[in-house]
Order: C-alpha cells, then structure tokens, then sequence
C-alpha cells in the first residue's frame, strides 16, 4: 500500500460560540475567539489516499482528479468564507478545527476517485493541527462523529 498526499491552503473566518451559554460564559470559555465579529486563519489541509499504484499509470489516484475534487468540496465551500454563516455542513456546530476536520473528511470519504481516504489533517496555525484517520472508524469511531455498533 502507498499513501499519496496532497495539500491545499484556505483562508477563513468564524467564531467560536455556544448558543446554550451565556455572552459571559462564551467569553469566559472561549477567549478571543468568541470575538462578536470573529477572526480568521490561513488553513493547510493534508487530504492522504491509501491504495496501489495502477499497473497501467503508476498512480494510486490520478493527482488531477484530486485537485479538482479539493478545489469543488473544500476550496469553493470554504476559502474566504466565515464558518459559521456561509458553510452549511457546520450548522449549529462550534467550527473548532476538530469539527472541521470532521466535516472535510465527510465531504471527502465518499467521492475519493481511486483508493481510500486515509487520512485529514487540518492545520489552523503552524503548532496546532486536527486531524481523522480512517483507523478510527474502524475502533468504533466513525468520522461523522458518531459511534458504530
């Protein structure tokens, strides 16, 4: 088995705020990043298939057909977006990197050309990263975030 990885950059904004709480307690939870207006990051996303080079081309997965798929389910929905309003799958959820994680690798997983998602890692900043293996879904972990029977 190979693991091919490709990487991407976007930029976004949101805020982190629970609407079951009270405007102190989101402040008091949260920080600056319950800032009223937001704020943003320069996000790097690692997307890595797992599979066997094709006898015919040498590739696990045709790199194009990956770039595209990046560019229409990450890029369009969420470069210069804010989180919180403007990506629908992040309804009513907190958009931390770990739930953004989540959402890419449920974009993702299903409409990998060739081989299998193998991995999504996130990075908000230079030292804090997210990220889902497929090796969770198989302990009982589903990516979704829901747990499997």
């Amino acid at each position: 088995m190979v693991l091919l990885t490709r990487k991407i950059e976007f930029s976004a904004s949101h805020r982190y705020d629970n609407p079951n709480l009270s405007p102190e307690e989101n402040r008091r939870m949260f920080g600056k990043c319950n800032n009223p207006h937001g704020h943003g990051h320069n996000y790097t996303l690692e997307v890595t298939v797992a599979g066997e080079p094709s006898p015919v081309t040498g590739m696990v997965l045709d790199l194009k057909d990956l770039k595209v798929l990046l560019d229409r389910e990450i890029m369009q929905r969420m470069d210069h977006r804010n989180l919180n309003v403007e990506v629908p799958e992040l309804a009513g959820k907190i958009p931390t990197c770990e739930n953004l994680v989540l959402v890419i690798w449920n974009l993702l997983e299903p409409k990998i050309p060739a081989g299998k998602l193998h991995r999504v890692r996130l990075y908000e900043s230079a030292d804090l990263f997210a990220e889902c293996y497929r090796a969770a879904a198989s302990n009982g972990y589903a990516p979704s975030g829901e747990a499997r029977n």
